[in-house]
């Protein structure tokens, strides 16, 4: 189903190999962070709670 790409054909498919692999890494990233933030917000709600 894959259409016929000649001499193009590895430079396409290496474009969409590496489009993927950063979309994945900025997926992850994203991921990590909004983690990372959501324990700060956490940490500082806490903070606010025992000190309010």
């Amino acid at each position: 189903m894959m259409p016929d790409l000649g001499k193009y054909t590895e430079t396409v498919l290496s474009s969409y190999a590496v489009s993927l692999v950063l979309l994945a890494a900025i997926i992850l990233l994203s991921l990590r962070r909004a983690r990372r933030v959501k324990k700060e917000l956490q940490d500082v709600e806490s903070k606010v709670k025992t000190n309010g």
